[in-house]
């Protein structure tokens, strides 16, 4: 499908796209880049790339497929470094969850005839960095991709492609659009988990504790959540400010008015909201975003079974 694929960045998303890529045959050749020395030693170790550089330009030079998986804040300074570098007709695309910064900060630093193709797989787990990866993360997940006007459209359906083979799922999205869906459905629940966990490690010393010995289901959940990296995080919420902004005021509004039926004792309006909460839960299991865990593993969001025990190696 593609002679050489780039990856700029080699953290959960990166390292998993290259065990794909490399399980499902879809490169002749994977590069991986990051400017850590202990990441590139570890991906050696690893040996889920077939070249590993400092240098984000030697990643890319020759590459028809470059994917930045760097945190969205460092899109700018990566792209203005391998934008001279790209090969002619090369697909440029990215793995963020926020689309119309990565349109600002990588879009002018391309040269004509390169393909930018913005994407999002919604797919992840509380784990980071080139050893949390595995070649099954994106089956049977969504992969949003956000072409900007007048982009190519073979170019756009050979990444299609490549996400389908990837067992993914495509939906084309206008980038405002995708931004504000995000904020919804990922940007603004990692805000309610990081606030709860912050607030429990703000009790004294002894609730603390109780909390941590007596945590039930729903708050391992949050915590899990919280668990992720903070620098991806912290990029998001920056990039995507004004539409986390503009969820974060709505559910500041339902929150007041869940607080004024508690406290006025309307059983009623409770009981009306946990059952249209519920049947969002039910949709969402019936299309198969659910996810499932193997009791056996540790945890890991946004998958859909039991994950290697290797990662990103199939269970041998």
């Amino acid at each position: 499908m593609f002679g050489r694929v780039a990856l700029l960045g080699a953290g959960l998303i990166g390292s998993s796209l290259a065990w794909a890529t490399r399980a499902r045959g879809l490169a002749d050749h994977v590069a991986a880049h990051s400017r850590r020395t202990e990441t590139r030693a570890k991906i050696d170790e690893l040996g889920f790339a077939d070249s590993v550089h400092a240098d984000p330009g030697d990643a890319v030079e020759g590459a028809d497929l470059v994917i930045f998986c760097v945190p969205v804040g460092a899109n700018a300074a990566v792209a203005e470094v391998v934008g001279p570098r790209l090969a002619a007709g090369a697909i440029v695309t990215d793995v963020g969850s926020v689309k119309q910064a990565v349109i600002r900060d990588i879009g002018p630093t391309l040269p004509e005839g390169v393909h930018f193709i913005p994407g999002y797989p919604v797919a992840g787990t509380e784990f980071s960095g080139p050893e949390a990866g595995f070649a099954d993360l994106f089956e049977q997940r969504w992969c949003i991709l956000t072409p900007p006007p007048g982009t190519h459209e073979d170019q756009v359906e050979r990444l299609v492609r490549f996400w389908q083979a990837l067992g993914s799922t495509v939906q084309i999205m206008d980038a405002a659009h995708h931004d504000k869906v995000l904020a919804i459905t990922s940007h603004l629940p990692h805000l309610i988990a990081y606030t709860i966990v912050g607030t429990a490690t703000d009790l004294e010393e002894s609730e603390r504790a109780e909390v941590v010995k007596f945590s039930a289901g729903g708050f391992r959940d949050f915590t899990r959540i919280a668990g992720s990296d903070p620098i991806m995080w912290r990029d998001v919420f920056l990039h995507n400010r004004e539409s986390v902004l503009e969820m974060l005021q709505r559910f500041s509004e339902d929150l007041t008015a869940l607080q004024r039926a508690i406290r006025w004792g309307e059983g009623d309006t409770l009981e009306g909201l946990f059952r249209r909460t519920r049947e969002i839960r039910a949709g969402i299991i019936d299309a198969h975003q659910a996810g499932s865990f193997d009791p056996r593993e540790p945890e890991r969001s946004g998958t859909t079974g039991p994950v290697p025990e290797k990662a990103g190696r199939p269970a041998e």
